[in-house]
């Protein structure tokens, strides 16, 4: 998916869910898992990809990842759930 843009939701091994950004999310996902991403993430692995939504322009992804920031455990898990379908 060249030109793509990732906004992607990790669940931590503490049960903690990750919102994050990428332009290339096998990567992305591969740092996380190699304690090499955010530091967030760093000492809760393993980590699991429980979504992600695909964006044609940067822009549109960072406003849903800051979007999906702000949102409670209860609206993420429910935006996880529309999108395992």
């Amino acid at each position: 998916m060249e030109n793509s843009h990732f906004v992607y939701m990790l669940k931590c091994k503490d049960g903690t869910l990750y919102t994050g950004y990428t332009n290339n999310l096998e990567a992305r996902l591969d740092k996380h898992q190699r304690g090499k991403g955010a530091k967030y993430t760093r000492g809760r692995g393993p980590l699991v990809l429980e979504a992600y939504e695909v964006y044609e322009t940067k822009s549109e992804a960072l406003q849903q990842e800051y979007r999906l920031k702000r949102m409670t455990r209860k609206e993420k898990e429910y935006w996880i759930e529309q999108r395992k379908g």
